[in-house]
């Protein structure tokens, strides 16, 4: 019995060190992931990273787009499902670390950044170039008939519209709550809430009067509608920055610049011609973000 106990006994040890040195010897990983939210921006936004990271160091690329909404997104590059992806900073200060909007745009990036490098061990890399705030947006008829140039133009009919948001939209700090309290705005109804892909059309077709967009949306010219201005600053900055996780980057450190390549590189203009080709005349987005990059040079 002994005999057999000490047999078993290092039956058992080796199978520990087989398992031990086969964990020792596994080879590391060789591609990251990027995702993106549920609108066609952030899918231009993720692959445009794919492609010039896959272009500039070699990486491959595995793309997750339309995941979902910031929170699911978030979750996911903690998890580790994730490396990378597009965020927006005054969307990171509110929704994600709680924190009241500010109006600085200096100051929230650097808030942003420290916050994710210590909350999360995440790392906030140099903005895109160009910010994409909250619209608030009209049919063009409207803006010309009723003389509407600005959010607070509407505080007399607010009584008699309806809103149109999305859910984000409808939850977040910097979202409706704040923002119709801002501008003492009192609608028709409560807002309807819908898919972000479905709310220019809901106002074209007058399901409602005012829909919660984007600013760098290509269908807002496209759709003849107008953005008021947010002349009484609700909205906080919202610049794109891409988000990487610091366990990604110790894995691959040529992806630090690969990513400082892009720094910059993006303006308001060009990223709505970007969702204009994509929305608008139902271009393929990797085919227009080939595009972009060879015009860019990158």
């Amino acid at each position: 019995m002994r005999r057999a106990r000490l047999r078993f006994l290092c039956f058992l040890y080796f199978l520990n060190l087989i398992n031990f040195l086969s964990a020792c010897t596994k080879p590391p990983q060789t591609k990251i992931t990027i995702g993106s939210k549920f609108f066609t921006e952030q899918v231009i936004l993720a692959e445009l990273l794919a492609q010039h990271i896959e272009a500039r160091t070699g990486i491959p690329v595995i793309r997750k787009t339309n995941l979902g909404g910031t929170l699911l997104v978030h979750k996911a590059l903690q998890a580790g499902e994730l490396d990378l992806y597009v965020e927006y900073t005054g969307t990171a200060l509110t929704a994600v670390l709680n924190e009241s909007p500010q109006a600085d745009s200096a100051a929230v990036y650097n808030r942003v950044r420290q916050l994710y490098s210590d909350r999360f061990h995440l790392e906030v890399t140099e903005p895109l170039g160009f910010e994409n705030t909250f619209a608030m947006v009209i049919r063009g008829d409207d803006s010309k008939n009723l003389h509407l140039q600005k959010i607070s133009d509407i505080a007399p009919i607010a009584p008699k519209w309806r809103a149109g948001v999305g859910y984000e939209f409808l939850e977040r700090p910097d979202g409706f709550r704040g923002w119709s309290d801002r501008y003492n705005l009192h609608f028709a109804e409560s807002p309807k809430v819908m898919d972000l892909g479905l709310i220019y059309r809901a106002l074209v077709d007058h399901q409602v009067d005012i829909v919660a967009g984007n600013s760098t949306d290509g269908l807002i010219n496209a759709l003849g509608l107008v953005a008021l201005v947010d002349d009484r600053h609700y909205f906080p900055p919202y610049d794109a920055v891409p988000i990487v996780r610091q366990s990604t980057l110790a894995r691959f450190p040529q992806l630090r610049a690969g990513l400082a390549d892009l720094a910059g590189k993006l303006s308001a203009a060009d990223i709505r011609r970007l969702n204009f080709a994509v929305d608008a005349l139902h271009q393929d987005a990797a085919a227009v973000v080939r595009q972009f990059r060879f015009s860019k040079g990158l």
